[in-house]
C-alpha cells in the first residue's frame, strides 16, 4: 500500500515496501547515508508528523526515539508521515577540517576542530557530512574532551566521494559531524582484566583510542593489539605503538601482515590464527574488541566465544561498505 511521505512543503508517494530513504532518494532529495543497513545512522531523521516506526529506531537512544528520530534506512511506514532532517536535536554539530596528514600510502588521518561540545568515547563512531550531503561513518582515534579535537583515520579509495573530497580539502573546510554512536569503547572497571584488541585496515583507529584510552586511566592488565595487513606496506602508526609499548610495560603491539617474510619485525600470517594463539589463559575475564572487516569480524567473534571468551566481553564494530540504492526494475 502506498502512503504519503512529505518533507518541507513537497510530498510523494511511496511505493510498496520502499524505505523512506529509497523514496526521497528516488523523487531527488538527497539524504546523507551510507551503509544501508541500520548501523551507521547517517540517515537519521525526524518524524514530524504521524508515527515512527518501532523497526525504524533499533539501536538509537532512547532520547532520540522518544523524539520520533528514524533510520530512514529502515523507516517502512504503514500511514502517511512528514519527516525533517534532524539539525542540532539530532546531534548535527557544525565542524571544519583543523589538519591532516598521510599515515601510509592509502590511509590519511584527519583532524577536526567541532564548534562545541563533543562528548565521544575513543572508539566510537561518528558521521560525517560533507557540503554535498555526502555522508561516512568513521571511528575516532582519540579522546576529544582531552585532546581538543577529533582524529579520524580516512582510507583513500580510488573515485571515493567522501575520501576524495577529504584529500583536497583545505584547512577550515566546513563539515558536519552526527553522533557520537557505537559501544566499542574501554568500560572503567577494576583495571586488571585482559584486554585483546585486533583489527584489520584503518580498524586500528578505535582501537588504538581505546588502548589509550585504557592506559590513561591506569589499567594493569595486560594489553594486546594486533593490526592486520595485506602487506608491510599497509601497516601504520608503526613507531607510534611500538613508543607506547615502550613506555607502558603492559602493552604490547602485534604487527601482523598476511603476506609478510620471516624474521620482520611483524608476525607474518593470518590475525585470525595469531589472535587465537595470544588469548590470555584467563579467557572468562578477557575483553576483545574487534574492528574492521565485516568478514573478519563475525570469524572471529565465533572462534573466540567457542574458544572461551564471554560473549558479554566481546565488542566489534565492523566496517561496512557503502550501498548504493536499488535500481528499479
Amino acid at each position: 500500500m502506498a502512503v504519503r511521505i512529505s518533507i518541507g512543503d513537497t510530498s510523494f508517494l511511496s511505493q510498496d515496501g520502499e524505505s523512506l530513504l529509497d523514496c526521497l532518494s528516488r523523487n531527488g532529495v538527497s539524504v546523507p547515508h551510507s551503509c544501508r543497513s541500520g548501523v551507521c545512522q547517517s540517515c537519521l531523521m525526524q518524524v514530524t508528523a504521524g508515527p515512527a516506526p518501532e523497526a525504524a529506531q533499533i539501536g538509537l537512544k532512547p532520547t532520540l526515539q522518544q523524539q520520533k528520530f528514524v533510520l530512514a534506512c529502515q523507516c517502512k511506514s504503514d500511514q502517511d508521515i512528514s519527516v525533517a532532517f534532524p539539525g542540532a536535536a539530532g546531534g548535527d554539530l557544525p565542524a571544519v577540517i583543523a589538519g591532516k596528514d598521510r599515515l601510509n600510502h592509502n590511509v590519511l588521518r584527519l583532524y577536526l576542530k567541532p564548534d562545541g561540545d563533543f562528548s565521544c568515547e575513543p572508539g566510537q563512531y561518528l558521521t560525517l557530512i560533507n557540503r554535498d550531503g555526502v555522508a561516512r561513518s568513521y571511528s575516532v582515534a582519540n579522546d576529544p574532551a582531552r585532546d581538543g579535537h577529533i582524529e579520524l583515520h580516512i582510507r583513500l579509495l580510488k573515485d571515493g566521494l567522501m575520501s576524495g573530497f577529504i584529500e583536497k580539502a583545505g584547512i577550515g573546510e566546513p563539515v558536519t559531524i552526527r553522533g557520537p554512536a557505537g559501544s566499542c569503547f574501554y568500560v572503567r572497571g577494576d583495571g586488571a582484566y585482559p584486554i585483546v584488541l585486533a583489527g584489520t585496515g584503518t580498524g586500528l583507529a578505535p582501537l588504538y583510542g581505546v588502548a589509550r584510552q585504557a592506559l590513561a586511566h591506569g589499567h594493569t592488565g595486560e594489553i594486546r593489539l594486533l593490526h592486520g595487513a595485506l602487506r608491510e606496506a599497509d601497516l601504520y602508526l608503526v613507531a607510534e605503538l611500538q613508543d607506547l609499548a615502550l613506555r607502558h610495560p603492559n602493552f604490547h603491539y602485534i604487527p601482523c601482515v598476511l603476506k609478510g617474510e620471516a624474521e620482520r619485525f611483524y608476525r607474518a600470517g593470518n590475525i585470525e590464527e595469531i589472535t587465537m594463539s595470544i588469548l590470555p589463559g584467563d579467557k572468562s575475564r578477557t575483553h576483545l574488541f574487534l574492528c574492521g572487516a565485516p568478514e573478519f569480524v563475525t570469524a572471529l567473534k565465533r572462534k573466540a566465544f567457542l574458544g572461551g571468551v564471554a560473549s558479554k566481553h566481546i565488542f566489534s564494530d565492523a566496517f561496512l561498505p557503502t550501498k548504493s540504492a536499488p535500481v528499479a526494475a
